[in-house]
């Protein structure tokens, strides 16, 4: 079985955000000066329940956490 590969748009998809392409790059734009020290499972504009998912994904090693790692480094204008 191949494992699952995700797009950005499914990641904001499955934390309840505006997923077109246009609203990510307008997300991504809005919170970029996020804190080179902040875990991005602790970033203050993520919810509680989108914080959880993040934090189980990297726990469980989950195929999300590549694309997790990309918005990230985005985040991080990396």
């Amino acid at each position: 079985m191949e494992p699952a590969h995700h797009t950005m748009n499914d990641l904001f998809n499955q934390l309840g955000l505006p997923s077109s392409d246009k609203e990510i790059d307008a997300f991504i734009e809005k919170h970029q000066t996020m804190p080179h020290q902040t875990k991005i499972q602790h970033a203050e504009f993520f919810s509680d329940s989108q914080q959880a998912f993040i934090q189980q994904a990297y726990h469980e090693d989950a195929d999300w956490v590549v694309v997790i790692e990309h918005l990230d480094a985005l985040l991080r204008g990396s």
